[in-house]
């Protein structure tokens, strides 16, 4: 069994990944998580596995030019990261942003489940896409 995170942890985890997006470091992003781990955007089906999520996010990267997850709110409530933010970023030249909460479940130090409720359609609209990228990142 691995060890319970704390709750300070837990934050500076938040805190990390965040800091990995910004930087774009895709690797980085996907070896928070556990091997099995689950990266769910709740309104589309769930990336399963480290190598899914690297599949997913170094998708994403795909013509973005910087990105920075802008935390209001973070903390721990029944042993779960709750991460209140909005996400800035420009891809291809078009700055958007996006409201977002995340909700990271932990496995000793490792991501075992990562939700994100946001308006998909407004991220897309924000993004300049006309279509879904979640099929071609999977």
């Amino acid at each position: 069994m691995s060890a319970t995170l704390s709750t300070e942890q837990m934050i500076a985890a938040g805190r990390e990944m965040a800091e990995a997006w910004r930087v774009m470091d895709w690797r980085k992003v996907a070896d928070m998580f556990a091997a099995d781990g689950v990266l769910h955007s709740m309104m589309v089906e769930p990336i399963v596995g480290r190598e899914a999520v690297y599949k997913r996010v170094a998708g994403l990267g795909d013509g973005l030019e910087s990105i920075t997850l802008n935390i209001h709110h973070m903390g721990v409530i029944d042993g779960i990261l709750y991460m209140e933010r909005t996400d800035e970023f420009v891809i291809r030249g078009k700055a958007g942003s996006a409201p977002v909460v995340g909700v990271l479940e932990f496995e000793g130090p490792l991501i075992k489940v990562w939700r994100e409720y946001y308006d998909r359609a407004h991220l897309l609209k924000a993004m300049g896409l006309a279509e879904d990228f979640d099929g071609k990142t999977r």
